[in-house]
């Protein structure tokens, strides 16, 4: 327990001295015209100044009159230099009037930035101004709902499968196992059903449309021709391939075995990332620390909270002669290691992304990173009494059977407890993902 709380001080630790500011999702810097304009003459194109290049969205600027007419011609372009301005043309010879300018784009982390503004041409009224040029990132309340779901379901996907390292590793006797063996394919089936809800999500998502709107094809197009929309489709690809190395690593077949765990390892890497250049940690300025501190988060987490489904599954249903008291202290050596990699990683997520300190406690984001450090302090204050309870099952005290069926039935109930807890913290996870660092 003293290590779990030193572990827990030095992460707080490194929060309250080491919080640095960071980007969030993009956000629209200028405009030209600018909101509210009055312009002798039309322009010959509309551009828009953003805060991270997010390269050139298809659709994401359109011009219209005030009858709705469209008046850009062209597809969306990048004017000059600048990486981070997108343009689109405007048809020649506008003739005098009101012009309201509509956005829609994606930030790299996945979320929408979507709003208006407006100019006018001529000595008319400005009938059309939709106020300062802001970014609105409203979405339609059951699109909303329904995709934090599927990010949370995708999240249980990946830590089913980080049950994999819980069996070849702490329990080989597993492989022979049908219900470690269900589990395991129950959590590629979900990574790959929720990889597929996303994509089709994605449309509705940014564009601010309801449920209906999924099968658009032109959504789908657009989700298509993004990062995004690609990262989705490789990891449905590498979660296929992951579940073809498990079926031959679970096999009874020894002579292949080396091969295929390389291969399951350059999958789970390849689903792992797919997850992490989709969040928030591509939008800090330094990328590659961000992302691969939560590629070791994210991977440390699913071997942990993996392994501990796997683990409940063993104390409460072994197989007959199973030396449960070993598998658990293997599994405990293990669990160590990823807590260390879980802690360290988070706060350095937490460096990175926080955009300030006070953040912490004046944002829904950084009350959101305060649950999950509690429900992690929680988990950590759990993990000791399992830890106590598996030493003791590994050196027996006078009392016998009596004392060995004590100590087994408050590892389980432990275990089980640690099993809930990780669910709300996955929940909690699943939340941040969806909510901006500032927000």
């Amino acid at each position: 327990m003293k290590r779990a709380l030193a572990l827990l001080a030095l992460v707080l630790g490194l929060l309250v001295v080491g919080a640095v500011p960071a980007s969030a999702h993009v956000e629209i810097i200028s405009s030209t015209p600018g909101d509210g304009a009055r312009l002798t003459a039309a322009p010959s194109l509309v551009s828009v100044t953003l805060s991270e290049n997010i390269g050139i969205q298809p659709g994401s600027i359109k011009v219209v009159d005030l009858s709705g007419k469209q008046a850009e011609t062209g597809p969306v372009f990048q004017p000059g230099d600048v990486a981070e301005q997108v343009a689109v043309r405007l048809e020649p010879g506008l003739p005098d009037g009101s012009y309201l300018v509509e956005y829609a784009f994606v930030s790299a982390d996945s979320h929408p930035v979507r709003g208006t503004f407006a100019f006018v041409v001529g000595t008319g009224p400005l009938v059309t101004s939709a106020g300062a040029v802001s970014a609105a990132t409203g979405t339609d309340p059951a699109v909303d709902a329904v995709s934090t779901a599927v990010r949370w379901l995708a999240y249980l996907g990946v830590v089913l499968l980080g049950g994999l390292a819980f069996v070849l590793l702490c329990r080989p006797g597993a492989r022979t196992d049908g219900r470690a063996r269900r589990l395991l394919r129950w959590g590629a089936g979900l990574v790959g059903v929720m990889a597929s809800a996303a994509f089709v999500l994605q449309g509705p998502y940014v564009a601010g449309r309801d449920l209906a709107a999924v099968a658009d094809p032109a959504l789908l197009a657009d989700t298509l021709r993004v990062a995004y929309g690609k990262l989705l489709l490789l990891r449905l690809v590498a979660v296929g391939a992951l579940a073809v190395c498990t079926a031959r690593l679970l096999g009874p077949s020894d002579r292949l075995r080396p091969r295929f765990e390389n291969l399951a390892m350059v999958a789970g890497f390849l689903v792992l990332l797919t997850f992490s250049a989709t969040g928030h940690p591509v939008t800090d300025p330094i990328m590659y620390f961000s992302v691969s501190a939560d590629l070791v988060h994210f991977g440390a987490i699913a071997i942990w909270a993996g392994g501990l489904i796997q683990l409940a599954l063993c104390l409460y249903r072994p197989a007959d002669g199973e030396d449960v008291a070993g598998v658990a202290a293997r599994f405990s050596r293990l669990a160590a290691g990823a807590v260390t990699a879980i802690a360290l990683s988070g706060a350095v997520l937490a460096l990175r992304i926080m955009p300030s300190l006070t953040s912490l406690w004046t944002t829904r984001f950084g009350l959101l990173v305060l649950l999950k450090i509690a429900g992690f302090a929680a988990l950590l204050a759990v993990a000791s009494r399992s830890r106590r309870a598996v030493r003791r099952m590994a050196t027996p005290a006078p009392g016998g059977t009596a004392t060995l069926t004590t100590d087994l039935r408050r590892l389980r109930l432990a275990v089980s407890t640690e099993v809930l807890l990780s669910v709300v913290v996955l929940a909690l996870a699943a939340f941040l993902t969806v909510t901006p660092p500032g927000g």
